[in-house]
């Protein structure tokens, strides 16, 4: 550890290097304002940029600076997880300290990423009007860009920020982005060569999180949600908490604190984006104390089916006869929980414990109890937040398992003080969330581990409604790995057995259907990370295609060893993952077909089974192949357009 000590009354410029020296930030003092720019190995990353935080009463952290204290150190980040892609983590880093009287910049630089965050010392609670983070990026860089939904383009910036954070990717150039039209993070962009350089939040506590809009020239500026002073019950089914007015300020919070990191990864090839562990690293340890409780795995969803199943006695729908069926299915399989989604609690009312007359919940509890099986429920924000302990507490007696809670749609402070006050609240009792209707983790998971999954992603239910054109999800998926899916979990809802060409796929409810090839699907479960991921079709469709259900029922949903073998962003991804003495190793390409070599003679001579595309996949998605070998040093692997594979290898 080293430390020094400067005192600066004109401009001056601090070096901070990562631990293998390659990227750089300079950090600089002009005219009391602050500012730092990053490259990597000679290529610049991001040109100078700005930052400040604009307290209430007309102190601006980051300007006006007359006197700073100037600390180094050096250490590792080293975290064990048995909720992540991997067992252990360890990324040595670099830390510079800029000490300006009661707050703090730090500066922390991994080998593939530079962060920085506020760090106030004050007695008193402050509020922050303003938070200015610059990305002056070295040109008209193409993004990876996902904008604000549809439904919310031409409303304030305020008002942007109040959407489900569902939306597609775009593949453009920052001069053809949208004016006045908020981009949600993780944003991918393009650098020289092969390097990419990723924009996010991280370690978002108590504070909105950031947004992003296109400024002067060839710059980002960061949007922040400002403090909603006025709320009303409305929305969807009055389920929802509206803000019908944003005050002047965008955080009251306390005066002793660190803020979020703004983190800047940066890679020197797309594939390593599917390997970083940054959002990890920057994340707050574990805030709920033991987590043995905490059980990830599988479960059985009923709402992408339509409840659909066929050949029983009872009329299926939301009713204790139906959910029992689901229980079934769940018990044969090993399935670790079936949900109940939207329906079974009194619509309207906003009083999760009014429950319609057809749904006995305690004996559905019950009877998943004795069968193995637990039950999550499903609960929108309003009638969850309005009483979170109660809540809690009512439906822990029951013996329920935990909560899909929904409609959340917002986020600003307000909106993250309610997800961690809810997962703590669960987290007393033992209970699990997964975050539907909101922004992605940014680490979040991490901290409070109960939280198992968040959507904050287009994931497979928008193919119940929308055409090829509205929602490409073949093209989409490609893109997953390489962004959202790095900042945290994804509960992208996979695991249709109903799949199709692109030619003969159309949108509907009823029996929906996904995009791509069987194989694509069974890959799903392998490259996207969700600790608690859905198994979506019905029953039915599970039990009428035994030999893919096998798959899904025995892949493990978290991991001790991933390796990233190929992949590039919009186009195709592969990667290997192993839990135990296990490996599974999937892949799946957009609409171009694809032949690929993969390196496998690390496993060669291990007994491989080998889900693959038929030789007709290309016309009958639902064409697949079983292969059981063992392992060739090489393994050759056809993926039809929009396909995909996947292997178990003991």
């Amino acid at each position: 550890m080293m430390c020094a000590l400067a005192m600066i009354a004109q401009a001056k410029e601090y070096e901070l290097a990562s631990p293998d020296g390659k990227l750089k930030a300079t950090v600089s003092i002009a005219d009391g304002q602050l500012s730092y720019k990053v490259s990597h190995d000679g290529t610049a990353v991001l040109e100078p940029s700005h930052i400040a935080m604009t307290l209430r009463g007309g102190t601006v952290l980051g300007k006006g600076i007359k006197k700073v204290k100037i600390s180094r150190n050096s250490g590792a980040t080293n975290k064990t997880s048995a909720l992540y892609r991997k067992s252990a983590v360890s990324e040595p880093w670099n830390k510079l300290t800029l000490g300006c009287g009661n707050y703090q910049v730090e500066f922390v630089a991994y080998n593939e990423a530079v962060a920085y965050r506020f760090v106030t010392t004050m007695r008193d609670s402050l509020t922050v009007e303003s938070e200015s983070n610059e990305w002056a990026l070295p040109g008209d860089c193409r993004l990876w860009a996902t904008p604000a939904r549809d439904d919310v383009l031409g409303k304030s910036l305020d008002d942007q920020t109040a959407m489900s954070y569902e939306n597609r990717y775009v593949h453009q150039r920052l001069s053809e982005q949208e004016a006045n039209t908020l981009i949600q993070c993780p944003l991918l962009v393009e650098l020289e060569g092969d390097k990419r350089l990723m924009i996010t939040d991280c370690n978002t506590l108590d504070y909105p999180g950031m947004l992003l809009i296109p400024a002067s020239g060839n710059t980002l500026k960061s949007y922040y949600a400002h403090y909603p002073v006025k709320e009303y019950h409305g929305g969807h089914l009055m389920r929802q908490l509206l803000v019908s007015e944003w005050g002047d300020f965008i955080a009251h919070t306390a005066g002793t604190r660190a803020f979020p990191w703004r983190t800047a990864i940066v890679t020197t090839n797309e594939a390593q984006l599917l390997d970083t562990d940054i959002p990890f690293c920057l994340a707050d340890e574990n805030q709920i104390g033991n987590t043995t409780w905490v059980k990830p795995g599988k479960v059985a969803w009923e709402w992408w089916s339509d409840w659909n199943v066929k050949g029983v006695d009872f009329e299926v729908g939301i009713n204790t006869a139906t959910y029992k069926y689901w229980i079934d299915f769940a018990a044969e399989r090993g399935i670790e929980y079936v949900i109940m989604d939207e329906g079974w609690s009194v619509p309207i009312k906003s009083d999760l414990k009014r429950i319609i007359d057809d749904i006995d919940l305690s004996a559905i509890v019950n009877y998943g109890k004795q069968k193995g099986v637990g039950i999550i429920l499903w609960a929108a924000h309003y009638p969850f937040a309005r009483d979170i302990d109660g809540v809690v507490d009512y439906f822990a007696d029951m013996g329920v398992k935990g909560f899909k809670i929904d409609f959340i749609n917002r986020n600003d402070q307000k909106a993250y003080r309610f997800i961690e006050k809810a997962a703590r609240a669960c987290a007393r009792r033992n209970m699990i969330i997964d975050f539907h209707g909101v922004f992605p983790p940014v680490g979040f998971t991490y901290t409070f581990p109960n939280v198992l999954n968040f959507e904050g992603v287009m994931g497979l239910e928008c193919v119940k409604w929308s055409t090829i054109e509205q929602y490409d999800h073949v093209n989409h998926d490609c893109v997953l790995p390489f962004t959202r899916n790095v900042t945290g979990p994804m509960d992208y809802t996979q695991g249709a057995m109903n799949n199709t060409t692109r030619a003969d796929y159309y949108p509907r409810n009823n029996n929906p259907m996904s995009q791509g090839t069987r194989c694509r699907q069974l890959a799903q479960y392998v490259i996207f990370i969700a600790p608690l991921a859905m198994l979506c079709d019905s029953p039915d469709q599970y039990r009428a295609n035994s030999d893919c259900t096998d798959f899904i029922a025995q892949i493990p949903t978290v991991w001790d060893e991933t390796r990233i073998i190929s992949g590039k962003v919009g186009e195709w991804v592969i990667e290997a993952r192993r839990k135990d003495n296990v490996w599974f190793v999937g892949g799946f390409t957009n609409w171009t077909e694809r032949d690929v070599d993969i390196d496998l003679s690390w496993l060669a001579g291990k007994q491989m089974k080998l889900y693959s595309d038929g030789i007709n996949a290309h016309r009958n998605a639902e064409d697949y192949k079983i292969t059981e070998t063992t392992v060739p040093a090489t393994l050759k692997v056809h993926m039809a357009p929009g396909g995909g594979f996947a292997a178990i290898i003991r």
